[in-house]
């Protein structure tokens, strides 16, 4: 597997999410899917929630399985929201976040990830891209405030992840001499290096992203 740039820099800004708020706080994870950030919230108190539809892994212990748009949940009940990629996978988003303000105490942030650039995935609940521009007006209409919206990753990963679509495209490795083999060995070698790159130093001064992190407080 090619390093993802964008999963390591995800993890770290979960960890600092979880750092943002007391070991007697309450976290809602928001389209938990199979549960990858429990771990990271061991010392708080932990609920998710996921409508759990798409042909995929979900975790066992999800709390609340249904529309995040309509949460069986009472208001201000939680000191944290983490929702990472799944602004992309929500066909009312501004709903969605309007419900997740509700059952924040106010006060209390949300700490989102979402994709700018990314090939579609989890078909047919694939539905958006956004720019930074789009997310504060989403944000502002749903109410919050102090957003603070910044790059996931560098633009590196970006490339680095358009290199590696680029040799996936390619047909399969049929032996030393098929005559794409030098082309996807060279792309796939490029991509790594990108990844890499990204991971030590985050340039974010050219180019674009693959994903935006926004942090708001309700």
């Amino acid at each position: 597997m090619p390093l993802n740039a964008s999963r390591i820099h995800l993890e770290r800004f979960v960890e600092r999410a979880a750092a943002s708020v007391g070991a007697d706080a309450l976290v809602l994870d928001a389209g938990a899917g199979d549960g990858a950030y429990r771990g990271h919230f061991a010392r708080q108190r932990y609920e998710s929630a996921d409508f759990a539809q798409v042909d995929k892994p979900y975790d066992a212990d999800i709390t609340y399985i249904g529309d995040l748009a309509a949460l069986p949940i009472d208001d201000d009940r939680f000191d944290l929201v983490l929702m990472t990629q799944v602004l992309e996978h929500l066909p009312d988003p501004l709903a969605v976040l309007r419900e997740l303000r509700r059952v924040l105490k106010p006060g209390s942030q949300i700490w989102a990830s979402c994709p700018l650039f990314y090939e579609e995935h989890e078909q047919p609940y694939d539905f958006y891209r956004y720019t930074q521009f789009g997310l504060r007006h989403l944000f502002e209409r749903a109410g919050y405030a102090e957003i603070e919206i910044e790059w996931l990753e560098g633009y590196l990963a970006t490339v680095g992840y358009e290199l590696d679509v680029a040799a996936r495209a390619l047909p399969p490795r049929a032996g030393p001499l098929h005559p794409l083999r030098p082309l996807r060995f060279m792309l796939e070698r490029a991509s790594e290096l990108a990844a890499r790159s990204d991971v030590r130093r985050k340039r974010t001064d050219r180019g674009h992203p693959k994903n935006y992190t926004v942090v708001a407080v309700a």
